[in-house]
């Protein structure tokens, strides 16, 4: 019962470490759920660290993951989006910046254009604050080859790494604001919201219909917006909440979730837009109400 204990203590943090490695909510459960397997099957009492040595085991099942979904990654329809994972609420405003920085649709998409080691070096190093000599233990590499895979990792992802500043007060008045602007079919109002070189992303996984391409520009993303409206049921019902720390309106038909919807805002205005609509990534989803 006590091995079992020492894991329960860690499991958050070991589904923090697969998240941003995968970006999938449920590959990144079934990751944890393989750790645990190995662990019961570990001689517990002699390991010095639990922690790190957890941290290992799930290290190096998202990298051989991330490995063997490579081809269906690479031949994916259209955008790919990394699976939402809805918080209970927004997050302080002390916090928001390390939350953006990894949780962020944005950055996660971003952290696809590494190598599944180089991403598990990255984080290791730069989110979850292991040492060079630790992560070369867990990846099987030299502690300077560690090294400059961070290097490069950051430069590279400094180069494409959109900052946007705004308040939670201010991103959930924004968020309401284009809601209703939405469901009213308002193209003044959508505007007033939209950044002019605003993007629009939409994945539908080739499971739905959903655009292939991103849409750009201001009037682009509303005449899209307001076309989608036209075509969706007067029973769709919708709910505002908070996703991979960005404000976010999930719809759902019947009860069940059909679209995530995420913003990214800043500058007053909504930047970036992330259609999440596969319905394989919205599983993990709890039904209207419950």
């Amino acid at each position: 019962m006590q091995q079992t204990d020492t894991f329960n203590s860690y499991r958050a943090y070991l589904f923090a470490i697969a998240y941003r490695m995968l970006g999938s909510v449920m590959d990144a459960e079934d990751m944890v759920q393989e750790t645990y397997l190995r662990w019961q099957n570990s001689a517990a009492a002699a390991i010095e660290s639990p922690k790190s040595y957890l941290a290992a085991i799930i290290t190096r099942l998202c990298i051989d993951h991330l490995r063997s979904a490579k081809v269906q990654r690479e031949t994916y329809m259209g955008e790919w989006l990394p699976e939402p994972l809805l918080l209970d609420s927004m997050p302080a405003q002390e916090d928001m910046a390390a939350l953006s920085d990894t949780l962020s649709i944005a950055f996660l998409v971003l952290l696809e254009t590494l190598s599944p080691t180089e991403r598990a070096v990255f984080l290791l190093r730069e989110v979850f604050d292991y040492e060079y000599a630790e992560i070369a233990e867990m990846v099987g590499k030299s502690e300077a080859n560690c090294r400059q895979m961070v290097r490069r990792a950051r430069q590279h992802l400094a180069d494409g790494r959109p900052r946007f500043q705004s308040t939670p007060a201010e991103q959930q008045h924004i968020v309401y604001q284009f809601a209703q602007a939405c469901v009213q079919g308002d193209m003044t109002g959508l505007l007033a919201l939209l950044a002019e070189d605003v993007v629009e992303y939409s994945d539908g996984g080739g499971k739905v219909v959903a655009a292939i391409k991103p849409v750009h520009g201001a009037e682009k993303v509303a005449r899209f917006f307001l076309g989608l409206m036209k075509k969706l049921p007067d029973t769709l019902a919708y709910q505002l909440a908070i996703a991979n720390g960005r404000p976010a309106i999930l719809s759902y038909l019947d009860g069940e979730p059909i679209n995530v919807t995420i913003l990214d805002i800043g500058d007053g205005r909504i930047q970036r837009i992330y259609n999440i609509v596969n319905p394989d990534k919205l599983r993990h989803l709890k039904r209207l109400g419950d």
